[in-house]
């Protein structure tokens, strides 16, 4: 299995993981934002040096409590810094977290291979259009809400594990009906305030998540010091380190390709060491 953007390949035969970059004042994590664009290409520099194969540039949260972001301003944020990392020609790729489709457009033109949806193509109408013209891979990712703004809420799932592959589906069916290609398609059932505020919940993701992969397509999980881990361990953000290392350990195991994180050196050891225990 391999993504496929433009003329660009990325080979899925083993894990990957995918660095976090936030360029926005409001990201849930303090020590994961780098509002400055030199902080913000360092970080890239680092990201790539540590082991990433894509790093994710994010100029809106959509974390509980955050606010919309007018996309000019969006575009102010992660533009001045995709423009230095996409000249940069690293093998590492670069995914623009958006769902909005002016900045994804902005963004591509910069040269960026994917687009990582947390509204599953459901916010605008014309990124759909773009994700079929440009032919470059899109996430769609599971959440709960309507909207890019992820609530505090904690739903009743008669089986969450069924409820998220069931809204998946349609999604899928959705963007193929569309005009995407299925080799286009990854899919993250989420994590976190974008399931339930229940910890449990996501942790049933985990565990369950190998029934993702009846998809056909790369499942990609991103549990990085949110709010379950907290639940679960007792700890603030800052001290969710090793509880992410047991879910990217966890998703691997279970069939995830693509691992989303804050803490990219940690993250590829125990990826690395996890795939090397799934094939012993």
């Amino acid at each position: 299995m391999e993504l496929k953007s433009r003329t660009k390949k990325l080979k899925l035969d083993k894990p990957i993981v995918m660095g976090v970059l936030n360029v926005t004042p409001n990201s849930f994590y303090e020590k994961g934002k780098y509002t400055e664009v030199d902080d913000a290409v360092a970080r890239f520099d680092e990201m790539v040096k540590e082991g990433a194969d894509i790093v994710d540039v994010g100029g809106e949260s959509t974390g509980p409590g955050s606010k919309d972001v007018d996309p000019k301003d969006e575009l102010k944020r992660v533009l001045p810094v995709l423009k230095i990392i996409c000249k940069k020609r690293t093998k590492c790729w670069i995914s623009i977290d958006t769902y909005n489709a002016n900045v994804a457009a902005a963004a591509l033109k910069q040269g960026v291979n994917m687009v990582n949806d947390v509204m599953a193509l459901r916010a605008d109408p014309k990124l759909v259009k773009l994700i079929k013209k440009e032919k470059v891979p899109v996430v769609l990712m599971y959440s709960k809400d309507d909207s890019g703004r992820t609530s505090r809420k904690k739903p009743k799932y008669e089986d969450v594990v069924d409820d998220v592959k069931d809204f998946l589906k349609k999604r899928i069916k959705f963007a193929k009906e569309a005009g995407i290609n299925a080799s286009q398609i990854i899919l993250d059932p989420g994590q976190g305030a974008f399931i339930s505020m229940d910890s449990a919940e996501s942790c049933k993701i985990l565990k369950r998540l190998k029934e993702f992969r009846q998809f056909g397509h790369p499942v990609l999980v991103g549990s990085s010091r949110k709010s379950f881990i907290g639940e679960v361990l007792d700890l603030p953000i800052e001290e969710r380190l090793e509880g992410g290392l047991a879910c990217a350990t966890a998703a691997i195991l279970n069939g995830a390709s693509i691992i989303r994180t804050h803490d990219v050196a940690a993250t590829r050891r125990a990826v690395d060491m996890a795939w090397a225990i799934k094939n012993s």
